[in-house]
């Protein structure tokens, strides 16, 4: 079976970094689906039309096999493939035999979440092109369903290998409202509709793909003048609009506008069925069908529960679901709620722990034997990632002794303290500071810049350690960004003097 794909280390910066690693990624194939399409390539009795249905099933072959097609040697001159069916013909069945040995055969269950989220808004995506466009333009059904359905591919590599900067652009942009240019430089180096087209362009993906993207890069002038216009109550006066400006109708009405309205819709439902970036697109929809609004999202919401009841997966977020819900409310990002209290069982080992910190006759050997039972202790009462820190007196700095829930290089820290008035005033005197949405812009620019990347959270603990009155370390501790609980808030309360004591105990351990 062949290897997954090795995730990289360091985020590209440039657009063609970034091109080349998506690239070369092998995205994982399920192994039921794997196994039936390769049974059927070597079945001499099955038909392309029956190999082309038994892909559907695996959006990440059918990407493939479509990339394969519009790279081979014969193909380089040609228009891209527009269907599955035509990239089969142009790769031949033997090629696309050796294409699906190189591919990442795995169980489903171990097929990564972030992926296979994606993968799901896609296949919704092209459930609501199909409902809503495919009938209407019946010759054209083929290039709306491929388009629709590989219209996101680009992300799909991007999932598999940095899921955490797709999650982290998910909660800072569409759940806190930042500025999506700023968060995207931040995090990809590069905007992400513009990597998106780059890599369609690269992999030849169907015109109509690249189309969507040009239009939302370079055609935004026609788009807003579109939303305009469809937001206008009366459908006369919608027409007479459009009347008016033949060369935006002939614009809007383009057949390839139907991927990028479908796409937007599926989008746009993950967050919410009461939000303004779907009625925007649903507005634009009503338009393009010269229907009504009530019409367009009766529509949408029937489409959502076919492609439910087609894609839907356990452990995956299916908008369906949220038409049961209260209609004003949300799903919120998982890094938004609250993490549940520790288990008895957690609590009674972060009691055993405390209170091996507390015993009088200490047991540890050296300081690094001590920070982990610190740590551990920290980490029972809930607190996935933490950060112990030894103040070196002599040479104004806090050097890093034990981790958790961060990347190891975070070990190799060194912070000085002098000119730093949140690092001098935590070490000049015990003393605490819960990080919160209201203080969290007033104390950010304080951190050390070593600091600000891995551990960029609203919802954080800083406690100073002393010994006779003397800062010794610093404990920095949080739920995976997540807001604290108060249980575990209460119980890094308790820790906080259990560790203290150990600290004293190991202190004073020759006298």
């Amino acid at each position: 079976m062949p290897s997954e794909t090795r995730v990289p280390s360091q985020v590209p910066a440039t657009l063609e970094a970034w091109v080349k690693l998506l690239d070369g990624v092998r995205l994982p194939v399920a192994k039921d689906s794997h196994d039936r399409v390769l049974s059927a390539i070597n079945d001499s009795r099955r038909s392309l039309r029956d190999i082309a249905e038994l892909l559907q099933g695996s959006p990440a072959l059918v990407l493939s096999v479509m990339r394969e097609a519009n790279h081979s040697a014969n193909a380089s001159q040609a228009e891209p493939a527009e269907s599955l069916e035509v990239a089969l013909n142009r790769l031949g069945l033997a090629r696309c035999a050796q294409l699906l040995a190189r591919l990442p055969a795995v169980p489903s269950d171990d097929l990564p979440p972030v992926l296979n989220q994606f993968v799901q808004i896609s296949q919704h995506a092209s459930q609501q092109a199909s409902g809503l466009f495919a009938s209407r333009l019946a010759r054209l059904w083929q290039e709306i369903h491929w388009g629709s359905l590989l219209f996101l591919s680009p992300l799909w590599p991007l999932a598999l290998t940095f899921p955490a900067l797709l999650d982290d652009w998910e909660l800072r942009v569409i759940h806190k409202g930042e500025d999506a240019a700023e968060v995207e430089q931040e995090l990809f180096g590069v905007r992400i509709m513009a990597l998106c087209r780059a890599v369609a362009e690269h992999w030849r993906l169907p015109e109509w793909v690249t189309q969507g993207y040009r239009l939302l890069l370079e055609e935004r002038e026609q788009l807003a003048q579109a939303i305009n216009i469809s937001r206008e109550q009366d459908s006369l006066v919608q027409q007479h609009r459009l009347d008016e400006e033949p060369g935006l109708r002939r614009w809007f009405n383009q057949p390839a506008n139907t991927v990028l309205l479908a796409n937007n819709l599926a989008l746009a439902a993950q967050v919410g069925w009461d939000n303004p970036h779907l009625l925007r697109w649903q507005l634009l929809t009503a338009l393009y069908l010269q229907t009504s609004l009530d019409d367009v999202q009766n529509q949408v919401h029937q489409q959502a529960a076919v492609s439910a009841r087609r894609h839907a997966r356990p452990g995956l977020f299916h908008p369906a679901e949220a038409l049961l819900w209260p209609w004003q409310q949300r799903r919120p990002h998982p890094d938004m709620l609250t993490p549940p209290p520790p288990t008895a069982e957690e609590l009674a080992h972060w009691r055993s722990l405390c209170n091996e910190l507390l015993a009088q006759n200490t047991r540890f050997t050296n300081a690094v034997h001590l920070a982990t039972q610190a740590r551990d202790a920290l980490v029972a009462c809930g607190f996935n990632r933490v950060m112990l820190l030894a103040f070196d007196r002599a040479n104004d700095c806090l050097r890093v002794q034990q981790i958790a829930g961060l990347p190891k290089e975070m070990l190799a820290v060194n912070l000085p303290t002098t000119g730093n008035k949140l690092l001098e005033r935590l070490v000049r005197q015990a003393a605490q500071l819960r990080l919160t949405p209201e203080n969290h812009r007033q104390y950010a620019p304080l951190f050390p810049a070593p600091l600000r990347p891995l551990l960029r959270s609203e919802h954080l603990l800083l406690r100073s350690l002393a010994v006779d009155g003397n800062v010794v370390a610093l404990v920095l501790a949080d739920q995976g960004a997540r807001p604290l609980s108060e249980v575990g808030v209460q119980a890094f309360a308790k820790t906080m003097p259990c560790i203290e004591r150990a600290l004293a105990s190991f202190g004073n351990r020759g006298a």
